[in-house]
């Protein structure tokens, strides 16, 4: 072999090794894949799913779907070849991962944050299912809650969940954005005066701070805090397995009405959906639309509601014979099943409309 054959070879195993090893090093990014869908209207680990209790509640038929999203684990990595892999799948996307995991939580801290957000979006979704049913459910006035304490939040051990918060440096509070607004004042390692009402008792604390996570360099205390509602029926959703996160609102408050209509809203229909929920029935946006579609047509499903606000990424979306349905509202919603099951199709809303 020649100097210059040698050269090439030498250089091409090289190359060839550069190549390899570029691919297995870690990118700052996350996969999200198509996850396990939940029908909200079976039954759990006790029971059924959606149990209502002071109300009258409903045989239903069909299955309503919660869609959910495989992504990477905050404590993991992906490679090069497993993003670009990812990358030319169109069932799968490839997210940075400051978007999904802000101030590079653990694995376990993340998972605590979305379990919290799950259990808020329960309560709300039975706050918009039951005035999409004509109930009154009024805001318990000025109060405002902990709803969950995270594990290793700088407020661990100190507040807890059920703490009516009165004050936030000496500043009545009277909605949640109250208290974050007070906790804002301070730098992170600062404690934060807040009295709390606990079992009867008026407290007053000394609440310590670390730096916010999802906003660097800003106070946080590692709480979740929410709005006390009034609500006249005891609602309570047992959701098996550890799914996270705010999107399957508009699935629970569809559930709901469901379960307490006496029409049967469903009628044997396999639906699925996402969206956040809020109070007064506004679907959110979420992440991962096009995953959750995907999931959902490979189950046979036949129709999927996903947020308005999601348009552009529905419209990227592979959904086969499954029809995908934009809504704004839970009343939309009830709107758009009602008029596919009696078959009236022709006037259902589309991205085009409202984007």
């Amino acid at each position: 072999m020649s100097r210059r054959s040698a050269t090439l070879v030498v250089s091409g195993v090289l190359l060839s090794g550069l190549v390899l090893v570029a691919a297995l090093l870690p990118v700052p990014y996350v996969v999200f894949r198509p996850g396990p869908l939940t029908d909200v209207l079976g039954e759990g680990e006790e029971g059924p799913i959606i149990r209502v209790d002071g109300a009258r509640s409903y045989p239903t038929t069909g299955s309503l779907d919660l869609t959910t999203v495989g992504v990477t684990p905050a404590g993991a990595d992906i490679d090069l070849l497993t993003a670009m892999r990812a990358w030319v799948d169109p069932d799968l996307a490839v997210v940075p991962r400051d978007l999904v995991y802000p101030g590079n939580p653990t694995t376990e801290e993340a998972r605590d944050r979305n379990a919290a957000v799950f259990s808020s979006s329960q309560e709300l979704a039975s706050v918009a299912a039951l005035r999409q049913l004509g109930y009154d459910v009024p805001v318990e006035a000025d109060q405002v809650l902990v709803r969950e304490v995270l594990d290793g939040a700088a407020s661990e051990g100190v507040l807890e969940p059920g703490d009516q918060v009165l004050d936030v440096n000496g500043e009545t509070v009277g909605t949640p954005s109250d208290v974050v607004d007070g906790i804002g004042e301070f730098e992170p390692g600062d404690s934060v005066p807040m009295t709390v009402v606990r079992d009867g008792e008026t407290l007053d604390l000394d609440v310590p701070t670390s730096e916010s996570q999802t906003n660097p360099g800003e106070p946080a205390i590692g709480v979740i805090v929410g709005q006390a509602w009034n609500l006249p029926v005891d609602i309570s959703i047992d959701v098996p397995g550890s799914i996270g996160g705010s999107s399957a609102g508009l699935v629970f408050a569809l559930g709901i009405v469901d379960t307490m209509t006496p029409e049967d809203l469903l009628s044997d229909m396999a639906i699925a959906g996402t969206g956040e929920i809020s109070p007064d029935g506004a679907v959110g946006p979420i992440s991962g639309v096009q995953q959750k579609i995907a999931a959902a047509r490979d189950d046979d499903v036949e129709l999927f509601l996903a947020p308005a606000s999601n348009c552009s990424a529905i419209s990227g979306s592979a959904p086969g014979d499954m029809l995908v349905v934009p809504v704004d509202t839970l009343d939309e919603a009830v709107d758009v099943v009602t008029n596919v099951m009696s078959g009236e199709t022709d006037a259902l809303p589309t991205c085009d409309e409202t984007s």
